[in-house]
């Protein structure tokens, strides 16, 4: 069983809680999503793993089971090209969970237009294959947010 970490400390709000139907919609799988504190802060590995996509504003750790988690920090993030994010980690770096990976401010992202609630996903999951999933309530980085048979 994997335990997947909060990224960022923040209100969890669920994937239906994310301004972005793919994300809302669990199309792209199933986890929850973090509204997150606004300031600047460090986005850290949900998981210990290989880092297998790394984006400045989104990335994936896989951890020896062979669990894929997405951290997709922000909506429409893509489009910044990077500015406002500063990567701490390069793909195929093994972490920890609980590492930085990522150093960025949601109220930057926020002012400009964008939402930074930050969705956490199961990749090739099913959503039966996830318990204890958080989908309210507030949570510090680094807190559980499901747990992965």
């Amino acid at each position: 069983m994997t335990r997947v970490l909060a990224p960022v400390s923040g209100r969890v709000v669920g994937l239906a809680g994310v301004p972005d139907p793919v994300f809302a919609q669990a199309m792209v799988g199933p986890g929850t999503a973090v509204d997150p504190v606004r300031g600047p802060g460090e986005a850290i590995a949900p998981v210990s793993g290989r880092v297998v996509k790394m984006h400045p504003h989104a990335y994936v750790v896989v951890d020896e089971e062979g669990h894929g988690v997405l951290v997709h920090l922000g909506v429409d993030t893509v489009q910044l090209k990077g500015q406002g994010f500063e990567l701490l980690a390069a793909e195929g770096d093994e972490v920890t969970a609980g590492q930085p990976l990522v150093r960025w401010d949601p109220a930057r992202i926020e002012a400009g237009g964008r939402s930074p609630v930050t969705a956490v996903v199961a990749l090739d999951a099913t959503a039966e294959a996830l318990s204890d999933v958080r989908e309210s309530g507030e949570v510090e980085k680094g807190a559980d947010l499901f747990s992965w048979l």
